[in-house]
């Protein structure tokens, strides 16, 4: 059963309403497919239960819902990260949030609406360990933004959606709940027991997604191709029997960057692996090449290909280069003097086992520039660029299940030995 954020209360539900609500005309143009693609774009997020499998709880004096722009910017202050997913549905107009999973206690009082929401109720979903916030509109609106970043000091998450205005017809096109929703259903990383057999976990994060293709040639997608190989990646770590893998993403979906970090932390990743699979523009580039974090790019070609990969996040209204305060700029850097020397060495063993296993490597296989998806100050974090589809052998290899099997029993024996050399350095280090 729900419990409302607000006065007016009924048999069962009490909610917040408007007492006159009031259209206001559409005042923006139609938004795009890719708008509702990203109202969505969350629902098939999973972690492992180190992060996730508590209970969150709502952080009042960090959650709002105001007028923006002619819409509705919603903020939710979370204790903690947890995965959410965002749609719309119709008859009424509403948004839907659903959350595993948010104690929603001590919603301000006296919460006054803004223009264009008659209600806000909140409390547990239909299904067990989910919760829901709905708000239902007097006008269509859609999401056009929805994102998640944690405070690094505090641990604390902000889950930040914006919504715009659109015409009916717009907006029933794109409403209707995601297949995830409508029976929510766990994935096998969100109920998996935090590792506690000497097994370590590993982030795999496909690039792009979504309204994000990545690098294009012909009719295939960087997207879809690294995602394939981040599938049968996972698959040959799990089969190890020593690693526990989540993804950022294991679907087409647009994942903002600041989300994949936030995901990874809330995993309690000991590794993070962000995979790509570029094309150069201009000039020439073949085999595979890893990056790990630097303020100061490698060469130019490291730092124009940063920049193309938080293009898609810049486009979406993400602001990628907030300044850090002072007092959290030191801890960061200050933990990065421990995981940088780590994702270093782990760089180096990925480019010797590719060497080792006779697999093309770009003429300068390790780079460094300063991509956003690397800036998790907590964990050892590479960007891995598996070939460039500019590259017509690249392009074949990458479509060549023998060779992607190749190439992921080299990334597995990689991570493994990294992973034992780690942890040897890490006891000599306490003793």
């Amino acid at each position: 059963m729900f419990v409302g954020l607000g006065r007016a209360a009924s048999s069962d539900m009490t909610r917040w309403t408007r007492p006159e609500p009031r259209y206001r005309p559409v005042t923006r143009a139609l938004v795009s497919q890719f708008l509702a693609a990203l109202a969505v774009c969350l629902c098939t997020l999973g972690a492992s239960a180190q992060g996730f499998g508590a209970l969150a709880r709502l952080v009042p004096q960090d959650s709002a819902v105001t007028a923006r722009d002619g819409g509705v910017a919603l903020t939710l202050g979370l204790s903690q990260p947890v995965p959410f997913r965002v749609y719309t549905l119709a008859d009424p107009w509403r948004v839907v949030l659903d959350f595993r999973e948010v104690l929603f206690d001590g919603w301000p009082d006296g919460l006054a609406l803004p223009d264009g929401v008659a209600a806000i109720e909140a409390g547990e979903a239909r299904d067990a360990g989910w919760s829901r916030l709905v708000l239902t509109l007097t006008t269509p609106m859609v999401p056009e933004l929805a994102a998640m970043a944690t405070d690094d000091v505090t641990g604390r998450a902000t889950v930040t959606v914006h919504l715009a205005p659109v015409d009916e017809a717009a907006f029933r096109a794109s409403a209707g709940a995601p297949l995830a929703a409508a029976a929510p259903v766990p994935t096998a990383a969100a109920t998996a027991a935090p590792p506690e057999d000497g097994r370590i976990t590993v982030v795999l994060d496909p690039g792009h997604g979504g309204v994000d293709p990545g690098a294009l040639r012909g009719d295939l997608t960087e997207a879809d191709l690294v995602l394939t190989f981040a599938r049968e990646l996972r698959d040959a770590l799990r089969r190890s029997g020593r690693v526990e893998v989540v993804m950022t993403r294991d679907g087409d979906v647009f994942v903002p960057l600041p989300t994949r970090v936030t995901l990874a932390r809330a995993a309690g990743a000991d590794l993070f692996i962000s995979i790509h699979a570029d094309a150069l523009a201009e000039g020439w580039a073949q085999g595979a090449t890893v990056y790990t974090l630097s303020e100061i790019a490698s060469d130019a070609a490291a730092e124009a290909l940063a920049e193309q990969h938080d293009r898609a996040d810049l486009l979406q209204g993400i602001d990628l280069h907030g300044a850090d305060d002072e007092v959290a700029g030191v801890l960061m850097d200050l933990a990065r003097l421990d995981t940088a020397p780590r994702s270093v060495d782990f760089a180096r063993a990925v480019i010797e086992a590719l060497d080792v296993a006779g697999l093309a490597l770009h003429s300068q296989p390790l780079g460094e520039a300063g991509f956003t998806v690397l800036r998790a100050a907590d964990i050892p974090s590479v960007l891995l660029e598996i070939g460039f589809l500019s590259d017509d052998r690249d392009l074949a290899n990458i479509l060549d299940a023998g060779w992607r099997a190749g190439m992921q029993d080299a990334l597995v024996a990689a991570i493994l030995g990294w992973a034992d050399a780690d942890a040897a350095r890490r006891a000599l280090a306490r003793q």
